[in-house]
């Protein structure tokens, strides 16, 4: 298909650039709905006169429809940009950009949106719908345990699992490790039960304190309720996780003054699976924690690391050293720039 539309670029670049433009328009109004035209131009680097233009064309197709709080996509225009978006990423590069992406990292695959989520939150939206694909492929028919890990990306993917998930699987979501310390709606137990609603499966809940010491958490381990969990956390087929920035994730788990200065001296960078590591993939500080370990991602067959935002790019490939190379990254164009031009410099 790439090459049919870099022939169809050669004797008619105008039709070409047009249909980009105008996709990138629907795009972004999806992005930022409701949005003004001054908004959109910036977002856009196009001038008002051309924004206005354009917008009044796809009006007219009835793809979109504007108000005094600005413009939203109409039915028919997200059912357009639905049916452009897999022509578009092809013809945008974004297939060859995973490649090199995950060839970089050194993992299995990369999936990659359009757009930068620290700047579109919506972007994390489509994030998610990739995560749902990506399971769909993955996961077998039958009985599929998925640990998850809690965390703002994944309580956004959460919601958009569907029920197709469920045909010829019944699905348990678990958490990946025991931790109560972020807000109630981001742990991993709500992510898990918004998952299990969302696709119709069962889940399980994991009552542990985030930061307590080997000799505190050793007599929950006979407990049997957590037991259970953790002979599931064993059978799981499917781990769901993401990368935070270490020193973010440090400060939203409102973890020790000195605990933080240690990290910020010991340049850690990001942080995933309670693991704190630096820019070389060594852990520099781990949180004990009841539940999965890096190590156990070895003999999991389907792991799904999902984190985008350019801001991120720098915890993800450090994360990358310790990740097993069966990962499949879930991320977006902020993140792969940044890494990819890191890469040629």
């Amino acid at each position: 298909m790439r090459d049919e539309l870099s022939a169809i670029e050669a004797v008619a670049p105008d039709f070409v650039g047009i249909i980009k433009k105008r996709y990138q328009i629907l795009q972004h109004i999806d992005w930022l709905a409701p949005v003004g035209r001054r908004t959109l131009a910036e977002q856009l680097q196009l001038s008002e006169r051309v924004i206005r233009t354009e917008t009044d064309f796809l009006k007219a197709q009835d793809l979109l429809n504007s108000s005094k709080s600005g413009m939203v996509l109409t039915v028919k225009g997200n059912e357009t940009l639905e049916q452009l978006k897999q022509v578009m990423d092809q013809f945008l590069g974004l297939h060859e950009t995973e490649r090199q992406l995950s060839q970089v990292l050194g993992i299995e695959h990369c999936l990659i949106v359009s757009g930068n989520s620290d700047e579109q939150p919506k972007v994390l939206t489509e994030m998610g719908k990739l995560v749902n694909s990506t399971l769909q492929l993955l996961l077998p028919q039958g009985q599929s345990v998925v640990a998850v890990m809690g965390g703002t990306t994944m309580a956004k993917a959460a919601h958009e699992l569907s029920t197709d998930l469920s045909k010829q699987r019944n699905l348990i979501f678990v958490p990946a490790r025991g931790g109560i310390g972020e807000s109630v709606d981001i742990q991993a137990n709500a992510v898990c039960a918004e998952m299990a609603k969302q696709t119709g499966g069962k889940h399980r809940a994991l009552y542990v304190p985030e930061q307590v010491s080997e000799k505190t958490y050793a007599p929950l381990l006979e407990e049997p309720s957590v037991q259970e969990v953790l002979k599931l956390i064993e059978r799981s087929r499917g781990v769901l996780h993401s990368i935070g920035e270490a020193i973010t994730m440090a400060e939203r788990r409102e973890m020790p003054v000195e605990t933080i200065k240690m990290l910020k001296e010991k340049r850690a960078v990001g942080e995933a699976f309670g693991y704190f590591f630096n820019q070389q993939g060594e852990v520099v500080y781990k949180i004990p924690r009841i539940g999965l370990q890096i190590r156990d991602l070895l003999n999991i067959p389907c792991v799904l690391a999902v984190a985008g935002g350019a801001s991120k790019a720098q915890a993800i490939q450090a994360y990358m050293h310790l990740a097993p190379k069966q990962t499949w990254l879930i991320t977006d164009e902020g993140v792969a720039n940044s890494i990819l031009q890191g890469a040629t410099l």
